[in-house]
């Protein structure tokens, strides 16, 4: 079982910074693809970016590539989400995932194939 909980989220200005922590318990959690989605109020969940077990691959939606980068400490358990020249629209829930498929290299995009989940950290960027 893992257990994901988000932490670094909160108000900032566009054009701004944030980096999002995913902290997770159990051991199993460094062999999973770990990603990130958000999902804004009457909106649905948005892919934002996946990085595999062994953090050699990455893969980012269109809308945060350039700004976005997903990374991950195997040895704190921990994947991060450093966002860059935040916009307004970026505002949102933002959570982490875990595939819960160990050791595979997978573009993960779709919420439905990733088995744990955190509580969301919200994000809001002011104009």
């Amino acid at each position: 079982q893992v257990q994901l909980v988000e932490s670094g989220g909160g108000l900032v200005q566009a054009g701004g910074s944030l980096r999002l922590s995913c902290a997770a318990s159990g051991r199993t959690f460094s062999s999973y693809t770990g990603g990130w989605f958000r999902q804004a109020p009457g909106k649905e969940r948005e892919f934002i970016a996946a990085i595999a077990w062994s953090g050699s691959t990455t893969y980012y939606a269109d809308s945060v590539k350039g700004r976005f980068t997903i990374s991950r400490d195997n040895a704190k358990n921990t994947v991060y989400l450093q966002m860059n020249s935040l916009k307004p629209e970026d505002t949102a829930l933002y959570y982490c995932a875990a595939l819960g498929k160990p050791y595979i290299v997978v573009r993960a995009t779709i919420s439905g194939e990733y088995r744990y989940w955190g509580q969301g950290t919200q994000v809001t960027v002011s104009s």
